[in-house]
């Protein structure tokens, strides 16, 4: 799926682009970095889809993601200074 229509599904779904990381638990930083792709990834284009089309049908998807109590992905580290850290630890 090309970025624009992924946007044009977000429009349908009436969702924002940063509401919609948000919601998923996706850096908006990753998101925005589809569009110099030009096409988003399969996961992504299914859930602007269904999102649309539930909204279409007349049921709250917003609800139902916030319910699923979604956890977002960090960084535990940086390079060589998560290295360093791990082996101060260790040598305590």
């Amino acid at each position: 799926m090309t970025f624009i229509d992924f946007k044009k599904l977000l429009l349908d779904a009436e969702i924002t682009l940063p509401k919609f990381s948000k919601l998923i638990k996706v850096s908006e930083k990753n998101l925005q970095a589809y569009k110099k792709k030009g096409v988003v990834p399969n996961t992504i284009a299914v859930i602007a889809t269904c999102f649309a089309q539930l909204h279409a049908n007349g049921q709250d998807y917003r609800t139902l993601i916030t319910s699923l109590e979604l956890q977002a992905k960090t960084k535990k580290g940086v390079g060589f200074a998560q290295n360093k850290e791990t082996e101060k630890k260790e040598e305590e």
